[in-house]
């Protein structure tokens, strides 16, 4: 059975080095044997999670949208920014949101439970945003989301990645392989092909 991946950066920005390693892990992902769906989050705004608004008109469309789309894949990639050590705010926005559904409609949904994800990281510092990576495993697992150990981070990204979008350096490109490799392996493994 074929796993569906869902891929997509935690950042929006027209340059993002993020919204490349998105793009190299789809073309991973698929050449590796994954039906993979590349979405953009600018596509799906949201306001500040609040318990106010929540209360008053319920979960955002937008939000509902992507919670539907995150539960008929098998798999996860994030591509994700590191801003000060920890997660960016527009993703760490998302996330909540998506975590707070709990219907849709007369069905139970709970998207991120039981979901598998694997995590990479591009930046152009030396540990490639390996540190945001650490909070924001921790807040997957947080929601019961189930998270590979294999993990791809990409150091000095402004030049990491060749003009097809390809990672240059062979390491960092294995770490890609090995990180796509494991979550299509989970996806099998447990049956989350939907």
């Amino acid at each position: 059975m074929t796993p569906r991946i869902l891929v997509f950066a935690g950042s929006v920005k027209s340059t993002s080095i993020n919204a490349k390693l998105a793009n190299a892990a789809q073309v991973t992902l698929a050449q590796l044997g994954a039906d993979v769906t590349r979405i953009s989050l600018l596509d799906y705004p949201l306001p500040l999670v609040n318990e106010d608004l929540r209360a008053e008109k319920g979960i955002p469309e937008n939000a509902m949208q992507l919670g539907r789309m995150i539960a008929d894949h098998g798999g996860v990639f994030i591509a994700s920014p590191e801003y000060n050590s920890s997660i960016p705010p527009l993703l760490k926005n998302t996330i909540d949101w998506i975590s707070l559904i709990s219907k849709d409609g007369e069905r139970s949904l709970k998207p991120w439970l039981g979901r598998y994800i694997a995590l990479g990281s591009a930046s152009n510092g030396k540990l490639g945003g390996l540190r945001g990576l650490y909070h924001l495993r921790s807040v997957m697992m947080s929601v019961g989301s189930q998270i590979v150990t294999e993990q791809c981070s990409v150091s000095g990204a402004s030049d990491a990645f060749d003009e097809d979008g390809r990672i240059i350096d062979e390491r960092t490109d294995g770490m890609l392989q090995k990180a796509c490799k494991s979550l299509i392996d989970h996806c099998q493994r447990h049956g989350a092909i939907t």
